[in-house]
């Protein structure tokens, strides 16, 4: 019995409009619109919705303002919802509810936020992805390596909060869900997945000096190095501000670019994070900016120039005119 991903995650916002058009030059498919709401899915099935930050019935925020209100994680059967509606049948805000005809369980973590519990929805879906040629691997042959006009992500492949007691919160998910620790700031930050066998981190939780709890970012997988690029540049194109990236995370490994996002947080493309098992040695790092990024560059890459943004001094401006 394990949690399998994330299934569908609820945005709420003060901006439908522009936030329809953010997710589709995102890259996501819009598949339902109402007045109130907007519900799109990755390639896979995985849902992302946002709603009217006053829609009724919406899971009480955990910060004010556009934020994420719900994560709903798969399971794999109706044997294990039962199991895990027993696990956390006495946390505060418990629910068993049918949602568009399926069983839905939930509560509200330490946190605030609410979780949700399904059986997933996600569908199996195969994917070309650009293979990588090493000095001791070449499996890429007479072929090139893929170019990317845009993005299409895959999934949500995790999600990451500012929490108010990291150990509290990172108990409540080890405990009740299963959830299996990567990594960890002490007592700052834990990096966890869902079950030995699988990413680096599904969840990812982070406590500050002054406490604040809410939305630090939601994070999309695509194929490979190529689609982190490629839906960078499209992206930008499109006029939407970087946080931070193109980049590289040391402790997953991971390539990533940030962009700012309208509906709460931040956005991100991440691909090639490391795979672990049961046999993985979680490991201890002290927070800063080296251990974030391996490298990264301050605010993004022009989508048009393919240039770096923001480059001051003589050796950017020969980069800019020399394009």
């Amino acid at each position: 019995m394990s949690v399998l991903g994330i299934d569908q995650i609820t945005y709420a916002a003060d901006d439908l409009p522009t936030s329809k058009r953010f997710f589709a030059d995102w890259g996501l498919a819009l598949k339902a619109e109402a007045a109130d709401e907007l519900v799109f899915e990755c390639l896979n099935g995985c849902r992302v919705v946002v709603a009217a930050l006053d829609k009724p019935g919406l899971p009480a925020g955990m910060e004010e303002g556009p934020t994420l209100r719900e994560v709903v994680w798969g399971v794999e059967s109706e044997a294990d919802l039962e199991r895990y509606a027993a696990a956390i049948a006495k946390q505060p805000g418990f629910v068993d509810a049918s949602v568009e005809g399926a069983r839905r369980i939930g509560c509200t973590d330490p946190n605030g936020l609410a979780v949700r519990l399904q059986v997933s929805r996600k569908r199996a879906v195969e994917v070309d992805c650009g293979a990588m040629n090493t000095w001791n691997t070449k499996p890429r042959v007479n072929q090139p390596a893929p170019i990317y006009e845009r993005a299409t992500p895959i999934e949500v492949g995790h999600v990451v909060f500012f929490v108010s007691d990291v150990a509290a919160t990172s108990a409540f998910y080890r405990d009740s869900f299963g959830f299996v620790s990567s990594d960890s700031y002490p007592n700052r930050g834990a990096f966890m997945r869902c079950a030995p066998e699988g990413g680096h981190h599904d969840l990812f939780l982070l406590q500050l000096p002054s406490g604040k709890r809410g939305l630090n970012h939601v994070a999309f997988t695509v194929r490979d190095i190529h689609e982190v690029f490629g839906g960078g540049l499209h992206f930008s194109r499109r006029g939407w501000e970087t946080q931070l990236g193109p980049g590289r995370h040391p402790v997953s490994s991971a390539y990533f670019w940030y962009f700012k996002n309208p509906a709460g947080g931040l956005i991100e493309y991440y691909a090639d994070e490391d795979q672990l098992t049961a046999d993985w040695q979680p490991r201890e790092f002290e927070p800063g900016p080296t251990v974030f990024a391996e490298w990264a560059v301050d605010g993004g890459l022009d989508g048009n120039t393919r240039r770096q943004k923001n480059v001051d001094g003589p050796q950017g401006k020969f980069l800019t005119e020399k394009k």
